[in-house]
């Protein structure tokens, strides 16, 4: 069975609802200074400000964020947190946090006493998908892009040699979210939006795991879920959509996971959010089943190895003579032992 990773921050979510709804008598806001780490080198520092307790600072670090801000990191979240601009600030150049790339101030006390239930719980879900959200922006580029391009060649015969050599052209979005190790490259067309991750894999096992869990998303392609994404892999290698940014390489370790959005994964709204969600959390999801699999089957072994362990202790002898022959303590009913060769 899968199991899906929830995109939120659970651990930001547990600090902030515990100092948005503290327990008992909630008195004078208590100080807080926490840093939380996620996926992906990834960090969050949440503390208050030293000389107001009712200003919580929220900021965060991602590795990728150079190659986000090419595609408009800072505009999207902005408008993304602009329906709570009432209780939360985004900060702008030297105001952000050191150290961080970004950095919003939640005011404890307007959102106590001007907001209600529904509106905390809805800005603690969407400070719990920070990371979810910048990442979002340059996936919301590149459907944009898509958006662009399907009305342009709406009527155009998209088979003519002009119309496909403008199409190899176009821009392709590059995330190195883990440095220059692993990428996530995006390449919009006028009927579908490619997606490609590089991954390395840490061992042989885990090649071999990766190639069962990739060939199980195939499978289920086939057999019964045709709405899918359809699903590639390729093996040191890029795909041809991503050459132009992504040099071939001998590195065994190296491997290509291309998902195809179709038009029916991009209608906007709640479909398009949601295959951002799960499109972009692909890499951590595909990972995670490589390691709960091996801790599994190490698991059964251990198991399998006790069970053996038991049958050798029972067809174990209670007693051996020098030479490792069994010695045979055998008595009668009066205490008496047998003795070999008397009658």
């Amino acid at each position: 069975m899968m199991l899906q990773i929830d995109p939120k921050n659970l651990l930001i979510q547990k600090t902030l609802t515990e100092t948005i709804f503290p327990e008992g008598d909630s008195g004078s806001p208590k100080s807080l200074d926490r840093i939380i780490s996620d996926f992906d080198y990834t960090n969050y520092h949440i503390s208050t400000l030293p000389d107001n307790k009712d200003l919580l600072l929220i900021s965060l670090y991602l590795k990728c964020w150079t190659d986000l801000a090419q595609y408009g990191v800072e505009k999207y979240l902005s408008t993304k947190y602009a329906p709570f601009s009432e209780y939360l600030t985004v900060l702008t150049g030297n105001d952000i946090e050191t150290s961080f790339n970004f950095s919003m101030v939640l005011n404890l006390e307007n959102l106590n006493s001007l907001g209600s239930e529904e509106v905390k719980l809805a800005i603690i879900d969407e400070l719990a998908l920070l990371k979810r959200n910048a990442m979002a922006s340059a996936f919301e580029k590149a459907f944009a892009r898509y958006d662009e391009l399907a009305a342009t060649y709406a009527d155009s015969n998209t088979y003519s040699e002009e119309v496909q050599a403008e199409l190899q052209k176009e821009q392709v979005l590059v995330i190195n979210y883990r440095e220059s190790d692993e990428s996530i490259y995006i390449k919009p067309s006028f009927d579908r939006v490619t997606v490609v991750f590089l991954t390395i894999f840490q061992d042989e096992t885990d090649k071999i795991f990766g190639k069962v869990f990739l060939q199980e998303f195939v499978d289920a392609r086939r057999r019964s879920v045709q709405t899918a994404p359809q699903v590639l892999y390729s093996h040191k290698d890029p795909p041809l959509d991503i050459q132009s940014v992504a040099l071939s390489s001998n590195d065994e370790n190296k491997g290509y996971i291309t998902f195809v959005l179709f038009p029916r994964h991009l209608v906007k709204g709640d479909r398009r959010e949601n295959c951002i969600t799960h499109v972009q959390f692909f890499r951590n999801y595909f990972h995670y089943h490589i390691k709960c699999s091996k801790a599994y089957m190490h698991s059964r072994m251990r198991l399998r190895v006790k069970e053996y362990l038991k049958v050798l202790k029972r067809a174990q002898p209670e007693a051996v003579d020098e030479d490792g022959k069994a010695i045979d303590n055998r008595k009668t009913a009066s205490g008496r032992r047998f003795e070999v060769g008397r009658v």
